[in-house]
């Protein structure tokens, strides 16, 4: 029988902390347990499993990281939409590190399928990227090159591996301007 109070929200929620606190690495069912005073045993009342917790854990996380960016990104283009976007992944990678690595899973198809908000990430994607008029295949081509990027100066930002003693903001926004640069002058697939 569940425990009273306890569901699988709340289970999804105390994992977001832990992930935050001491790495999405670190989320497991008995570690959760331990916050909640039960036995692990307990918990499978409400996921399936850690692999379930992680997937659910993923999902919330990249609902947030969603919500942020499109609420950044809202009613702006061009370079404005580009630089409220980087500046959104940025913020939430770096002020949410073990929720910003669960987004970073792989999801099951089906699970993903099924997910309103990652159906919702391509409209978000393509609206704030629509003022530089890129058509498929070169639209994900784009959006592959800003994830890559957008990633990797993070998870450097994170690890601190920027030594050198210039700003690193001022780094980050010079590569928003060679991004928004590269998207302007994208070299375009021919129709074939």
């Amino acid at each position: 029988m569940p425990r009273a109070g306890l569901t699988a929200d709340r289970l999804v929620a105390a994992a977001a902390e832990l992930a935050d606190e001491a790495g999405f690495e670190n989320v497991t069912l008995s570690a959760l347990a331990r916050r909640f005073g039960v036995k692990d045993a307990s918990l499978y009342a409400h996921v399936r499993g850690l692999r379930d917790l992680r997937a659910r854990l993923a999902l919330l996380a990249g609902t947030e990281m969603l919500d942020r960016i499109e609420a950044a990104v809202a009613g702006r283009t061009g370079k404005d939409a580009l630089a409220a976007f980087a500046g959104a992944y940025r913020e939430y990678a770096l002020t949410r590190p073990g929720r910003y690595a669960a987004a970073q899973i792989r999801l099951d198809p089906s699970l993903a399928a099924d997910a309103a908000a990652l159906r919702r990430v391509l409209d978000v994607i393509h609206g704030a990227l629509a003022a530089y008029g890129l058509e498929e295949p070169d639209l994900t081509d784009a959006v592959r090159l800003l994830r890559a990027t957008f990633h990797g100066y993070c998870a450097l930002e994170a690890s601190g591996a920027f030594a050198a003693p210039r700003d690193v903001r001022v780094s980050w926004d010079k590569a928003v301007d060679a991004l928004h640069l590269a998207l302007e002058n994208w070299p375009r697939e021919k129709a074939g």
